[in-house]
């Protein structure tokens, strides 16, 4: 299994705009897959794997159920609402989506990679804050914090799952 490494967000890709429009925390995690993958088999495998079908039936609880064909449809770009996420935006390899609150976005990325053949899978969230400092900087709340590293493993972990999906098809 090809291994998830943190990268810096690109400052031209969706994310990377989005981050410097609204001063907002945002990470990415790639990884690269052997052999060519499109953006909708990504987000679609990303959104039905084992891992995030339990964020699913949790959601489902709260009243936002989900379903394969809804995950499926957003991937393809014939859909633009999956659970609590509405698509934000989708520009050539590249779809960024916002859930219900607004404070938070999720990014995903595809492109070849240096390999022949192989492609580079890039997921990120951004999170938007909704207080500012005495000179104007973002401040984040305590739980924002104490769920940080939680939060990282967790996209380590989507990531790792969606890509495990994708060889397995």
């Amino acid at each position: 299994m090809p291994a998830v490494t943190d990268i810096p967000v690109p400052p031209a890709s969706l994310l990377g705009r989005l981050t410097a429009e609204r001063d907002a925390f945002a990470d990415a995690y790639t990884l690269c897959l052997p052999r060519a993958v499109t953006l909708a088999e990504f987000v679609e495998a990303f959104y039905t794997t084992r891992l995030f079908r339990v964020e699913r039936a949790l959601l489902g609880l709260f009243g936002k159920p989900s379903s394969d064909a809804m995950a499926r449809a957003v991937a393809r770009g014939e859909g633009e609402r999956f659970a609590v996420w509405t698509v934000q935006a989708r520009e050539g390899d590249e779809l960024l989506m916002h859930e219900d609150s607004g404070a938070t976005r999720s990014w995903f990325r595809v492109e070849p990679a240096t390999t022949a053949g192989a492609t580079a899978l890039w997921f990120g969230s951004a999170v938007v804050s909704r207080r500012k400092g005495p000179g104007g900087e973002p401040r984040f709340s305590w739980v924002f914090h104490a769920l940080l590293g939680f939060h990282r493993l967790y996209s380590r972990a989507l990531l790792a799952a969606a890509a495990r999906r994708l060889q397995r098809i």
